[in-house]
């Protein structure tokens, strides 16, 4: 009892002391640490005999509480005090005049991606991130594209290797490759992010932004598929009435593949989503191919699954009646600043997205 005694002694000698943060975390150190005095008791307690074992642990703990607090009690302490010495040395002087600012907007770009997230969080999904660096292996190969694929050329695809094994991710499709590698279905995500190809042009940039999105369970079919997207469409354009079309098409990943277009109508010189006669791509879709779950160890006679990719900048393109791409990354506060939004203004389904 003798040494907890000095070790208590000691204790409250030293962080009377104590004038910093760094000097406190030196303390909690030398009595918490690995071959702390407090420590070092709580590995001697199997050589005290077992009759005095009970009431020895007994007291250390208590000191253990009593020594944890008061180093509580210091670090609040020592924080007041940092804040009054901050406070004092940032006074600001009221009689100088105001000064000129500029108020920041939010890109389109990631203001569609807000939107599209607050869609699909509300019906389960979850936002996955990967690499904008990617190997041909989860770029490609797992995703079944064959060695012939006209996408894997070079005039397509910005290889960062001679034996282009290494690349920058042409979709953000390698991101379901490695949630589905890392994690145990059921697998329920989007994946909005970077991604590159070589093609530049009013509506095409080597870089753009895309979202992916996957649904691998039990018993998905491909009206699953179907009412996502048309609950996506109506919340994202914020109609009530979309006439939306699926047209079989071809992508190695899924099996079987389709492009859905969305009637639209021109009124004054705008596009107006919903109902009309004429017809507007968005995006590409189907179930997932069985290759590609046998490639990341998934029973494709246990799950089945759909996947969806659409032009994130197109969609904001759409939405907002911008008719050029390449004044996305001009960085000119002008366009900016009228085609920006409110940083206060997050996007939430219940009030609408982009009031």
């Amino acid at each position: 009892m003798s040494d907890l005694n000095n070790i208590t002694s000691n204790f409250y000698k030293k962080i009377s002391s104590v004038k910093s943060k760094e000097d406190l975390q030196s303390l909690k150190t030398e009595f918490f640490g690995k071959s702390g005095e407090v420590t070092s008791q709580f590995k001697s307690l199997g050589t005290i005999s077992e009759d005095k074992r009970k009431e020895f642990a007994s007291s250390l703990n208590k000191l253990k509480d009593e020594l944890t607090n008061e180093l509580e009690k210091k670090f609040i302490e020592l924080e007041k005090i940092e804040i009054n010495e901050k406070l004092k040395g940032e006074k600001v002087d009221v009689t100088l005049p105001i000064r000129p600012y500029q108020k920041g907007k939010i890109h389109p770009v990631s203001q569609v991606i807000d939107e599209i997230s607050s869609i699909f969080s509300e019906i389960g999904f979850s936002i996955a991130e990967g690499p904008d660096v990617e190997t041909e292996y989860n770029n490609f190969t797992a995703l079944n594209t064959p060695d012939n694929h006209p996408a894997r050329d070079m005039h397509d695809t910005f290889y960062l290797e001679e034996n282009k094994k290494i690349l920058l991710r042409t979709h953000t499709s390698p991101v379901q490759i490695r949630t589905m590698l890392n994690e145990k279905p059921p697998y329920k995500i989007i994946v909005p992010g970077r991604t590159y190809r070589c093609d530049s042009d009013q509506t095409h940039a080597p870089m753009f932004h895309q979202l992916e999105g996957l649904h691998v369970d039990k018993d998905i079919t491909m009206s699953h598929l179907k009412g996502c997207l048309d609950y996506f469409i109506k919340e994202f354009f914020e109609v009530k009435n979309v006439k939306m079309r699926f047209r079989p098409s071809h992508f190695p990943f899924t099996e079987p593949s389709a492009e859905v277009d969305i009637g639209y109508t021109i009124e004054n010189d705008k596009i107006v989503i919903g109902e009309g006669d004429k017809w507007l791509e968005i995006l590409g879709c189907g179930m997932v191919h069985p290759n590609v779950l046998k490639n990341v160890k998934v029973d494709p006679t246990k799950y089945q699954g759909f996947a969806f990719g659409m032009g994130i900048d197109r969609l904001a393109m759409l939405k907002y009646g911008i008719n050029d791409l390449r004044a996305f990354f001009e960085s000119d506060y002008r366009w900016l600043n009228h085609f920006g939004f409110d940083p206060l203004d997050v996007p939430t389904n219940y009030k609408g997205l982009s009031k």
